[in-house]
């Protein structure tokens, strides 16, 4: 069973920044595995924003590749989304989310309760 928190989440204007952060529960260690941050804003899909796999390598959705960074420290077992020059369009609940797998080819099967992100313009 894996237990994840976010927190960082807030209101800021076009332009500014947020550090979003996931906490893994106990005794588990964010690696090595995949873990992920994904999205959902009101009447859309669930997006995946950017994931990072056991050995590192970060893949980022194109509509926020140059801005977000994703990063996992391990021996502080928590994973974080640094995300700079936001839009409104990046207002959404932000979800931290583990994969069964290393090379995240599998199931995305452990979420946090989410944390609200709202930029205004």
């Amino acid at each position: 069973q894996v237990q994840l928190v976010e927190s960082g989440g807030g209101s800021v204007q076009a332009g500014g920044s947020l550090r979003l952060s996931c906490a893994a529960s106990t005794g588990d260690t964010v690696g090595p595995r995949c873990m992920g941050w994904f999205r959902q804003a009101p009447g859309k899909e669930r997006e995946e924003v950017a994931t990072i796999t056991a050995d590192g390598r970060a893949t980022y959705a194109h509509s926020v590749k140059g801005r977000f960074t994703i990063s996992a420290d391990n021996a502080k077992n928590t994973l974080n989304l640094e995300m700079n020059s936001l839009k409104p369009e990046d207002s959404a609940m932000y979800y931290c989310e583990s994969n069964t797998w290393p090379s995240c080819g599998g199931l995305w099967l452990y979420r946090g309760q989410g944390t609200q992100v709202t930029v205004s313009s």
